[in-house]
């Protein structure tokens, strides 16, 4: 079992996959960061200064907090301005990844529409046909 194991580790598709896992959580924080440091701030100064992760609605008549970390600690929220972040997020991250995909399927094309050198003949192949064209010529 144990060798079995060294063989399945040692496959360049699980450490292709480990490898894109370690990346894709690197990309998703600087996704989040975009989002958030970014883009929200930008969204928020157009519609009127406002925050979208502390828009919340109280469950509970006891949520009396401004903001929704406070809000929390209070007791139940609908934070919907946290989960349009999110989506937002989820949009950027998968617009970013369509591209991406879209970029490596173009790559692909061009490699298959170009056209491949035709291989030499093997040597004994290129000296028979010499010799055929030696013979034709007298």
């Amino acid at each position: 079992m144990w060798s079995e194991f060294k063989e399945f580790i040692a496959r360049g598709n699980v450490m292709d996959l480990a490898v894109g896992v370690i990346i894709g959580g690197a990309f998703g924080l600087i996704v989040s960061s975009l989002t958030e440091d970014i883009i929200m701030p930008i969204v928020g100064a157009i519609f009127g200064g406002f925050d979208f992760s502390n828009y919340f609605i109280p469950l509970t008549s006891g949520v009396t907090a401004a903001t929704l970390a406070e809000a929390r600690e209070q007791g139940a929220v609908f934070a919907y301005g946290n989960f349009l972040t999110v989506v937002l997020n989820f949009l950027i991250l998968a617009w970013i990844i369509f591209l991406m995909v879209k970029g490596v399927n173009n790559l692909r094309r061009e490699q298959a529409q170009a056209p491949a050198e035709p291989q030499a003949p093997p040597q004994d192949v290129q000296l028979l046909t010499e010799i055929r064209d030696l013979l034709a010529q007298k």
